[in-house]
């Protein structure tokens, strides 16, 4: 078996990876191919990852002329314990005012943890407010590629 079977993830092992990150590195394509890449706050909806972000920004821009996104996860502070996951795939604009308050409110409940329902009221206000000024992004991975160096137990 080689070193890159012995470190892939399985399917559940990069779902439990994919769960416990925080910050999804996003890369479009501007217009001349030059890869534009942005850290972004993400969740997980309906089996996709989504985030959001302003209709004017450049990974919009990027993304209505080519929709190909490479997104990364990654995490460990030395190569023995290095782990992530790259996703090659495309990315959705979702427009929809109702979708882009779905997929805000997922996110910003995936970083601000469950609400109490007597503020619930006051935070939906406040992200229809955000959405009003945004899209959501569904990504759709085509081939993903994925390694855990803790697997190897220190022996390279």
């Amino acid at each position: 078996m080689s070193r890159r079977d012995q470190i892939r993830m399985s399917p559940e092992e990069i779902e439990a990876f994919i769960d416990e990150q925080k910050t999804l590195m996003v890369a479009s394509l501007d217009r001349d191919g030059q890869p534009h890449l942005a850290p972004m706050w993400f969740a997980v909806l309906d089996g996709s990852i989504v985030f959001w972000t302003y209709r004017s920004s450049q990974k919009v821009a990027n993304l209505r002329r080519d929709p190909r996104l490479t997104c990364l996860l990654e995490d460990g502070e030395s190569y023995d314990q290095l782990r992530g996951v790259s996703m090659q795939g495309a990315g959705t604009i979702v427009d929809d005012p109702s979708a882009v308050r779905r997929a805000g409110i997922a996110i910003l409940e995936r970083y601000l943890g469950p609400l109490e329902s007597s503020a619930r009221e006051s935070f939906e206000a406040g992200v229809a407010m955000q959405a009003a000024k945004r899209v959501a992004v569904t990504f759709h991975a085509k081939k993903t590629a994925s390694w855990d160096h803790w697997k190897l137990a220190g022996a390279y």
